[in-house]
């Protein structure tokens, strides 16, 4: 399974705003900047966190977007689901699409295709965006 630019630059803009949480609204501007993610790329990206309610904006001169949740209660699995859809190494084990193969009652691969699944799953889920800012402070500490 790889993940497109949609799931790891949604998530490099969903860290960049955890940073900044508390701050007030950023724009797509500075996100865009010091990520180094086109800002158009990056509007089509927050309009779905938005949409599935991971993000607020704000109108005007001073708007922007802000985490719509505090940073520890927003997995990196949600936001990976949102912008790529479900977790799934082949389709036969995806997390919505389930049974449609023909050959699924009898499919002893599937069985393998499904724990890749739920390992994926596992890390994706255990990890929330308070994690991410806690290891850049450990890596920023170890730096100097």
């Amino acid at each position: 399974m790889k993940l497109s630019t949609k799931g790891e630059y949604g998530v490099r803009a969903m860290f960049d705003l955890a940073q900044h949480h508390g701050q007030g609204p950023i724009s797509l501007k500075s996100i865009a900047e010091r990520q180094g993610i086109s800002e158009h790329y990056l509007e089509q990206l927050v309009a779905g966190l938005r949409k599935a309610g991971l993000l607020k904006s704000v109108r005007g001169a001073q708007g922007g977007y802000t985490l719509a949740r505090e940073p520890d209660d927003i997995k990196i699995g949600e936001i990976i689901r949102i912008l790529e859809g479900p977790i799934a190494p082949v389709e036969c084990v995806s997390e919505e699409e389930g049974d449609k193969c023909t050959r699924f009652n009898k499919c002893v691969a599937k069985n393998i295709w499904a724990k890749v699944r739920d390992s994926i799953s596992g890390v994706l889920d255990s990890i929330t965006l308070a994690d991410m800012l806690k290891e850049a402070e450990e890596v920023k500490k170890a730096e100097g």
